[in-house]
């Protein structure tokens, strides 16, 4: 194939027959070729003799002279239709440009293989198509109605010696371009054209054929789309010697005008507005020039939107085109003339406000005694509103009870006056408002207390709700026209400005309830004269002078203003030096007594002096504090902060105001010893699994005492990081009766703390892991024995923390495993060599099988 390859040079296959008098293009192409992608065409014609060159597309010389004339008007041209393919263009064909036409093209490749160029044959007849319309005037231009029909004729016949066949498309002309309708094409198919192939299907265009080579387009039911110029267009087509058919020529003729006079439904009255209780009067229009006999059928829609289509309305009364109305009480349809219908609804609603359109159908009789509909319209939408009848009536509210103090009670009466035009079809309720009273201009939004429905329930807001579920607020109906609001026990939040809104329902035809009317009240201020509530607090030592171990106690006196019957509660606080680790915020609540007596023990956790603390209340306005057995731990300052509770609402106590007491201070002057802890380890970096040594040692400074009179609390720490930026954890400690509490572990590392002398303490880790690295420090709370013989808690010291890292032991960590690597591949070498002996040996072995000779001696001939 690769050898055979070359250029081919194609045109069509022969003969080519066209008209006489229409334009003719003869393509040329060529491909398989080297070189430029561009390509090159000389055109030659022939009349059984030899070649006359016409035209070239590179050589302007190339015309011989008898085409020169042609060339030059572009009677005879060519056409690039791509850069391998041309087209030659002759304009208005004669019988003298019958012949051989032949297409070439110069070389442009490196050998000389295919073809360069090809022939091809083209016949010229004569023109024997006509076509025509029909001869009738009244043909021309035709004037129908709506949903009439129509047919129009068109005469076609050819007398063509050639075998050709006819292709009949009507088209119809509304703008400025033609419109395909239906066609009868060259292979005997009929093809609608866009937009027509529904109204093909059902049978309301088509297209016959009659005697006299006769074409009738038929249309029924013909609308608006209908109107305009129809024309006959009529092609003749002949099947080529490839067998594809050819178009030769085409002709048209317009056959008439058509007008469709549209058939319109409209609604005489334009958007209007109907009082409550009035009747409502549309009429339906149909226009339409049609003069026989035709029927109307009307239907009327009724829709809360103008946008809702036929399927969303609401159906309100129809009749058909036998006059045979459906049934209604209300609403009413009656035939007013031929073409006008009349809708009434009596006693219209509020509901009916919304948009009303009919919509008219036009009914012919057909030859059979039957009704056929012809046209279908739909009117606009008319707004209609209906005006509710509005009941005229005033409100006053005014406040029956006013609060002279807090907690006193607060009415509110809200009342209907010079109530007119309120039938039994009228209901009232009622909706309270509160707004914050303000004495700036800032706006202040309204909150909504409560509101009733047109059934009179009662819906409460978010401000009331819990409120008048516990009974503290009431709303009520005291008669037709009184409604009120009571605050049982009017607080502080209860200050501001009240109103209401008396709103009127009106009952509809269906016994459904609608707001008409809302009316609203001038405001009411609830306010009462009041004065800022003081509270003085005292405290006073009743001991000044006591040491440790003795009994501590102050009172706290308290004294108020312009409270109503108050009651104290109270809280004895403790404000610690920073220096004590057990309270890191340095102020604590011990215990504390309510209102009603009751005492509380707060962040009192000395176990051991459970009882040590006592507040009691000595009279109305005067409370006691005791502290038995004080220790130099309790330093600090001491205050009482006492809070003045008021009667509320409902026997509830509101609370008041806020007082502090100057402080009472805690010192004990000794000159006891000075403790000083340290953290010490003879090897702060060691190996994993081994032990880990950490000393907390105890010094003392000034006053010597005896081992006995000496014990100690110890807690040790560790923090898991090299910048102390974590929490500590607490490993174990052990208190002063020896008891050792650990903390619980997760990995495989043990602990253990011991006391080896007075004043060490040893703590242990045993086979160190990689977590137990760290900062380690240790907290000590030391215990004095007084002379009396009771022991103090002194504040806890902590000590300076020091580093403990843990690494690991390289040769110790792969000893094991190499000796174990080394003994595995000693024994699967040895292993090897075994299974390669005995393969050799007894598996793989061949065996070579020698020719064995006899040995036999000659036999003598007597032994024969």
């Amino acid at each position: 194939l690769a050898f055979c390859r070359g250029r081919v040079v194609r045109v069509p296959k022969g003969p080519l027959i066209r008209v006489v008098g229409t334009e003719v293009a003869i393509p040329c192409s060529v491909s398989d070729y080297d070189g430029p992608s561009e390509q090159n065409f000389d055109w030659e014609f022939s009349r059984e003799t030899d070649f006359v060159r016409i035209v070239s597309t590179w050589d302007s010389t190339f015309t011989s002279e008898e085409y020169q004339k042609r060339v030059g008007h572009g009677d005879i041209k060519l056409r690039r239709s791509s850069n391998d393919a041309v087209e030659l263009v002759i304009r208005n064909i004669q019988p003298t440009d019958q012949g051989k036409y032949k297409c070439s093209t110069p070389s442009t490749d490196a050998t000389v293989q295919g073809n360069y160029d090809a022939e091809v044959q083209v016949k010229v007849i004569s023109d024997d198509l006509s076509v025509s319309g029909s001869k009738a005037r009244s043909s021309a231009s035709l004037k129908l109605s709506e949903g009439d029909s129509f047919k129009l004729r068109c005469s076609a016949i050819t007398t063509s010696p050639e075998h050709t066949h006819l292709h009949v498309t009507w088209q119809i002309k509304s703008g400025l371009s033609w419109q395909d309708i239906l066609s009868l094409t060259h292979e005997g198919k009929f093809q609608p054209g866009p937009g027509y192939e529904e109204r093909y299907r059902d049978g309301d265009i088509r297209l016959d054929t009659g005697a006299n080579d006769t074409y009738r387009l038929s249309v029924s039911q013909a609308s608006s789309v209908d109107g305009g110029v129809y024309r006959c267009l009529v092609s003749e087509w002949v099947r080529g010697a490839d067998s594809s058919w050819q178009k030769i020529q085409e002709k048209s003729v317009e056959i008439a005008s058509v007008a469709i006079q549209r058939t319109d439904v409209l609604i005489s009255t334009s958007n209007l507005s109907v009082t409550e209780r009035d009747s409502l009067d549309l009429t339906c229009n149909i226009t339409t020039d049609r003069s026989g006999i035709f029927q109307a059928e009307v239907t009327w829609y009724f829709s809360g939107s103008p946008d809702d289509t036929l399927s969303d309305a609401q159906v309100l009364l129809s009749m058909d085109h036998d006059s045979v109305v459906s049934d209604s009480t209300l609403i009413s349809l009656s035939h007013v003339d031929r073409n006008s219908y009349r809708l009434l609804v009596r006693d219209v609603d509020v509901e009916d406000s919304g948009y009303y359109f009919c919509q008219a159908a036009v009914w012919v009789p057909l030859h059979n005694g039957s009704w056929h509909k012809v046209v279908e319209r739909t009117s606009a939408p008319v707004s209609v509103v209906v005006t509710a009848l509005e009941p005229d009536y005033e409100v006053f509210l005014n406040a029956s009870k006013t609060p002279k103090f807090s907690d006193d009670p607060t009415e509110l009466e809200c009342r209907i006056t010079n109530a007119q035009d309120t039938e039994a079809n009228i209901r009232f309720t009622v909706s309270w408002y509160y707004r914050q009273h303000l004495r700036s201009d800032d706006v202040v939004t309204e909150e909504l207390l409560a509101t009733m429905d047109a059934d009179w329930t009662l819906l409460l807001g978010d401000r009331s709700r819990e409120r008048t579920q516990n009974g503290e607020i009431i709303f009520s109906k005291k008669a037709v026209d009184t409604f009120s609001l009571r605050i049982q026990w009017t607080s502080e939040s209860d200050r501001g400005d009240y109103f209401c809104i008396i709103s009127a329902w009106s009952r509809h035809r269906n016994n459904s309830w609608v707001k008409s009317k809302d009316v609203t009240s001038a405001s009411v201020s609830i306010l009462w004269a009041t004065q800022d509530y003081t509270l003085t607090v005292e405290a006073v030592k009743l001991k000044p002078f006591f040491v440790a171990g003795h009994t501590f106690e102050m009172t706290c006196k308290v004294s108020s203003k312009n409270i109503k019957t108050p009651r104290y509660s109270v809280l004895i606080t403790a404000e610690k030096p920073l220096t004590d680790q057990s309270n890191p915020n340095g102020t604590t609540r011990i215990i504390s007594l309510n209102q009603d007596s009751v005492v509380r023990l707060e962040d009192w956790t000395d176990q051991t002096r459970v009882d040590g603390v006592v507040l009691e209340k000595v009279q109305e306005n005067e409370f006691r504090y005791r502290m038995y057995q004080t220790q130099i731990s309790d330093a600090g300052l001491y205050r009482c902060v006492v809070t003045a509770w008021s009667p509320g609402g409902g026997g509830m106590w509101r609370e008041a105001v806020n007082g502090l007491s100057n402080p009472i201070q805690i010192d004990f002057q000794t000159s006891g010893p000075v403790f000083n802890v340290s953290v010490h380890s003879d090897n702060l970096t060691i190996y994993q699994g081994e032990l880990a040594d950490l000393l907390c040692i105890i010094t003392t400074d000034g006053m010597a005492l005896e081992p006995d009179d000496m014990s100690f609390d110890v807690s040790w720490f560790a923090v898991r990081s090299f910048a102390l930026d974590r929490e500590p954890v607490l490993l174990a400690s052990v208190d002063r009766r020896g008891i050792v509490t650990q903390s619980r572990r997760n990995g495989s590392s043990d602990l253990s703390l011991e006391r080896i002398s007075p004043l060490e303490f040893r703590l242990r880790v045993h086979g160190c892991e990689d977590h137990d690295f760290g900062n380690h420090y240790c907290v000590v709370t030391p215990w004095v024995r007084s002379a009396t013989g009771v022991w103090q808690r002194e504040p806890a010291i902590k000590a300076k923390p020091i580093f403990l890292s843990v690494k690991m032991d390289v040769l110790n960590a792969f000893k094991y495993p190499l000796l174990i690597g080394i003994g595995l591949a000693t024994v699967i070498g040895l292993l090897s060599c075994l299974i390669g002996y005995c393969s050799s040996r007894w598996c793989c072995k061949k065996e070579v099988q020698e020719t064995r000779r006899e040995r036999r001696r000659l036999m003598s001939m007597e032994m024969d």
